[in-house]
Order: structure tokens, then C-alpha cells, then sequence
């Protein structure tokens, strides 16, 4: 099945342009920084060179192993800690990446790559401000430093043309403000994306265009067939595959503003903050109409009340409360919608209290797929169009990355175009980004749905369990968390885990990958 999630996040993440210009620096400015870089210790020269042989090997934990080995025998020899950097950053270790970036400005004051290799993390993690700040710093120590100049302007365009990345344009509120435990200001923006941007899922777009676009838009055209109006759907899926992005879609097809209720900001530990918090959400809502109100993980915040869902003791007491107060807050939009519409998403569906499920609430359920072939091949299109690419084969990595997830797919290119970038800043040669790059990542990278699908497989699928009653064995069969009623309800889901946790359908896709990445 096409899916629309090769778009997905286009905006927020997209590192694969970023390392393109954050680490390609002209052959000559990288000469002179490593020169200064340069130790006069020969055992840690050494050891730098056998470093950068791990590393062209895409081996980043030996590499970082002998980086600091270098590094202990010349504590300022700052080329290691910059290449160690890297070599975090393409672990996904951001905390160790940003730590050894800020010794190399300890030891060189005036570098200029290092503040912009800042800056480049900063941008990853979704701190446009930090992001900002950073390349204007390497930009105050090099004014010629056109690499920070164009990544700086390309963030501000950025950002002016999807809003949804940044309040500061239209005077939105910035960020949610959160003191002692109570949201004191929700943060709300206007959306640009529409279902132009949203590629394939037609027959998910289909059923969001019946019951949502045309709710917003048009009720009174509902109205006249004597269709309910319900007030919200769930979004449904494995995780990564694009929920959030086909919400800001939604907002900018119907021209309404978005909020985007994180449920770390409104749960709180001491009781009544999490039913204020939930109220602070909907009142600005209502402030900002026509909006687009969307909870993501609803079903660590809808839980069911009582039963297995709803934990025991204080901690159970808490979120009845919590759900309670939504469901409140749901019937207040039922009896004066005002221009507000809900939507949830889940992994999980079967643990959102029945309650909030029900008719006018969160009344319709759709599915959101993980990609298809097609989908996948598209995604890796996507992500490395403004890279410089050698002989790639998009249908080969779309077959080594079988049951992998959008996410899984933007990170694997992004981590892919590090390799080469940072390669040219140790030797200042350019090269382009070939398919030993893409499948070395692809088989450090891994499967985050294949641990999800295992994961959740119990909730759906009967298990049946030898016992030994009286001396004797019996065997019973323990049921799973789904209700006939869910089990139909979310039967594309169901259809879908039980697939991938059938062991003959997860040898052939591990086949699959394997003759991909290894053959052809």
C-alpha cells in the first residue's frame, strides 16, 4: 500500500541537507583547520589515523574507542575530539557529540566549523533558536564562512515558508509554557502543508477528507443528509509513519490553526494540575478557532479506567481523574463545538477508555500504514534529492529495508550523508554518497517496527500455555487484550501485527533484506 509518510516530518529533520553544507568546507579552509588541529605527539597522530581507518569503515564505536585513546595522550589534540564528535553524532549521541564539539572551542577559540557543527545538532534536535545562535557564532569568527551563511538563511526560509516550525512569523505563542507542574500558556500554529504535500494514501485521504475535511469546512452540507457531526478520530498505526505530518496537512487544507497537546507537558505527578492542564488546552482552543487540536499517545492520557489499563492506587485514581476531565471537556465541545476538532493518536488503540471512543467523541478510527515497497523506494528519492549522489539503486534499499518505518528510512539517509561529510573534513577531499554508505547504515540502523510488532503481538494474539493441574498437563489459552468489537473495529491493525509476527512472513523479510544487502 502507497503511503503519504515519505514526506513525513519534511521540514523538522531534515539533517540530510544539513550535513551537506554543515561539514563540506572548501578543500583549503579544511587544510588550514587541520593544520592548526595538527599534535606534535606521534603515538596520538597514530592513533588518530587508525581512527579515521574505523571510521571510513563505518565502525563509529571502535573509531570513538581510538579517538580517545589520542586524546588521552594529548588531552589538547583538538582534531580527535572533533572527529569523535561526529562520530557521536551519527550515534544518535547528541549529549557526547555537543560535549567534545565545546572542547574543540575550548582549545581553538576562534574555530569557526566547530560552533557550526553546534548548530547543526542543535537544528537535529529541533532547537531553531539554538540553531540560529550557533551558526551566527561561527559566522562572527569566519564573516566569510559561506557554509553557515547559507545554512542560516536557508533556516530562516525555512521557517517563513511552514510556519508550523516556528510561532515567531505570525505571532503565535512560541512554546508552550509550563510552571510548577500548570501549562500558563499552550503554544497554537497555522499550517501550510496540504494533501498536495501528502503522497499516495488515497483511500486514507479519502476517509479524512469525509469525516474531517468536510466536518470543518462544510457541516451544515452534513447536516442537511442528516449526518452526525462527530467531534474527533484516532489516528491508529505503528509508530513513525507520519501522524503528526498528515494532522498539519488537515489544519492546512481547512485553513485552521493547530495545537499540538504533548502529553509530557499536560501529565503531572500532583493531583489537579493534569484536569487544569487539560482545560488550559481546550480554553486556548477555543481562543484560536477554527483549530485542530491534536494528542498524540492517547492512550498513555485516555487510558482505560480501572481494568488492566488503569494501573491501581493513587496513580489510578489520578488518571480516572485525568480522563474524566477530558471527557468533560469533549462534552463541552459536543454541546458548542466552536469551531474545534479533535484528533488522537496511538499505537495502542485497545487501551483508550471506551468512553472517549464512543460516538460524537473519538468516533471514527483510521489506520495509518507503515510504507510499501513503492512508498519506501519514493522515501529514499525524497530524503537524498539534494544530495550528491553516485550509482544508487532506490529499488535495492527499498528491498534492504523491508517492514522498516518512515522514520527508520529519514534517519538512515541522514546518518548516510554524514559518512562522506565528515570524511572530507579530516581530508579534505569531496566525494559522493555511495550505496556502501546507505547499506553500512541500513545495517547499523536496524528495524524499529519488528520490535514494536513483537512487542504489541501479545495484546492482540491468543497464546495457548501448558499448564500442570493435579499431575497432569492441560492446556489453556490466555486471551488477548482486544475485545471481539476491537478486533473488527482495528482489524487492518490486527490484520497487520499478526502478519508480521507470523515466523514464516519474518523469515522472509529478514530473507528479503539480507539477499539485498549482501547480494543485490
Amino acid at each position: 500500500m502507497r503511503s503519504s509518510t515519505i514526506w513525513l516530518k519534511k521540514y523538522i529533520k531534515q539533517i540530510n541537507q544539513i550535513v551537506l553544507i554543515a561539514l563540506a568546507v572548501e578543500e583549503k579552509e579544511s587544510s588550514e583547520q587541520t593544520q592548526k588541529r595538527d599534535t606534535g605527539n606521534p603515538k596520538a597522530k597514530e592513533l588518530y589515523k587508525k581512527a579515521g581507518t574505523f571510521f571510513e569503515d563505518n565502525k563509529f564505536e571502535e573509531a570513538i574507542d581510538l579517538y580517545s585513546q589520542a586524546i588521552e595522550e594529548d588531552p589538547n589534540y583538538s582534531s580527535a575530539y572533533f572527529n569523535r564528535a561526529l562520530s557521536y553524532a551519527i550515534l544518535n549521541k547528541y549529549e557526547e557529540a555537543t560535549r567534545d564539539a565545546e572542547n574543540v572551542l575550548n582549545i581553538e577559540p576562534e574555530s569557526y566549523d566547530a560552533p557550526y557543527v553546534m548548530g547543526i545538532i542543535a537544528e537535529y534536535q529541533q532547537d531553531y533558536d539554538g540553531a540560529k545562535e550557533w551558526y551566527q557564532k561561527a559566522l562572527a569568527k569566519n564573516p566569510k564562512y559561506e557554509q553557515a551563511r547559507s545554512r542560516l538563511e536557508q533556516l530562516k526560509s525555512k521557517v517563513k515558508k511552514h510556519p508550523e516550525l516556528d510561532a515567531e512569523a505570525s505571532g503565535e505563542t512560541k512554546e508552550t509554557q509550563v510552571e510548577e507542574g500548570q501549562i500558563k500558556k499552550v503554544k497554537w500554529h497555522k499550517s501550510k502543508i496540504t494533501f498536495k504535500d501528502v503522497v499516495g494514501m488515497e483511500k486514507e485521504k479519502k476517509i479524512i477528507h469525509e469525516n474531517i475535511i468536510l466536518a470543518i469546512k462544510k457541516p451544515e452540507l452534513l447536516r442537511a443528509y442528516g449526518k452526525k457531526l462527530g467531534l474527533g478520530v484516532i489516528f491508529y498505526g505503528p509508530p513513525g509513519n507520519g501522524k503528526t505530518y498528515l494532522v498539519n496537512a488537515i489544519a492546512g487544507e481547512t485553513q485552521t490553526n493547530v495545537i499540538i497537546a504533548r502529553i509530557n507537558e499536560i501529565v503531572d505527578m500532583y493531583a489537579g494540575n493534569t484536569e487544569k492542564n487539560m482545560h488550559a488546552i481546550f480554553e486556548q482552543a477555543r481562543k484560536a478557532v477554527p483549530c485542530v487540536v491534536f494528542f498524540d499517545e492517547l492512550d498513555a492520557l485516555g487510558q482505560k479506567r480501572g481494568g488492566e489499563g488503569g494501573g491501581g492506587g493513587e496513580q489510578s485514581s489520578y488518571m480516572r481523574m485525568a480522563v474524566n476531565q477530558f471527557l468533560q471537556e469533549m462534552d463541552g465541545v459536543e454541546a458548542n463545538p466552536e469551531g474545534i476538532f479533535v484528533i488522537g493518536a496511538t499505537n495502542q488503540p485497545w487501551d483508550i477508555d471506551p468512553a472517549l471512543k464512543r460516538s460524537k467523541r473519538f468516533g471514527e478510527a483510521i489506520y495509518i500504514p507503515p510504507p510499501g515497497y513503492l512508498t519506501r523506494k519514493g522515501a529514499f528519492r525524497y530524503n537524498t534529492k539534494n544530495m550528491p549522489l553516485g550509482n544508487i539503486s532506490f529499488g535495492r534499499l527499498a528491498r534492504a529495508t523491508m517492514g522498516f518505518s518512515q522514520a527508520d528510512i529519514e534517519e538512515i539517509c541522514d546518518k548516510a550523508a554524514l559518512i562522506p561529510a565528515a570524511e572530507e573534513d579530516r581530508t579534505g577531499k569531496r566525494r559522493k554518497i555511495t550505496m556502501h554508505d546507505f547499506l553500512s547504515m541500513i545495517k547499523q540502523h536496524g528495524n524499529t517496527l519488528d520490535e514494536w510488532y513483537a512487542m504489541v503481538r501479545k495484546d492482540i494474539i491468543n497464546k495457548r500455555e501448558t499448564q500442570i493441574v493435579d499431575g497432569k498437563k492441560q492446556e489453556i489459552v490466555k486471551e488477548g487484550k482486544l475485545s471481539p468489537e476491537e478486533k473488527s473495529r482495528y482489524k487492518k491493525m490486527v490484520k497487520d501485527v499478526k502478519r508480521n509476527a507470523n515466523p514464516v512472513y519474518i523469515f522472509f523479510k529478514k530473507f528479503v533484506r539480507s539477499f539485498s544487502l549482501y547480494v543485490i
